[in-house]
């Protein structure tokens, strides 16, 4: 499961902004998700329950962008 990522920042003036990009692209890649799930043990269960849950979040956001509920 070894996933390599290649985030690239301009810095020019203002390193707290470079910083600030940094931790959205590494958010938006997962990296951090993916370097908890190595670190703490989750059963198939609780990784089945998770996906259960994202599913049926995405489902209820998807609906309600379509105006369904």
């Amino acid at each position: 499961m070894s996933k390599k990522a290649n985030i690239t920042i301009n810095v020019t003036s203002n390193i707290e902004k470079a910083l600030r990009q940094l931790k959205k692209k590494i958010e938006r890649e997962g990296i951090v998700r993916d370097m908890k799930r190595l670190v703490y043990f989750e059963s198939p269960t609780q990784k089945k329950r998770k996906r259960l849950m994202r599913a049926v979040k995405q489902n209820y956001i998807r609906m309600a962008s379509q105006k369904l509920i």
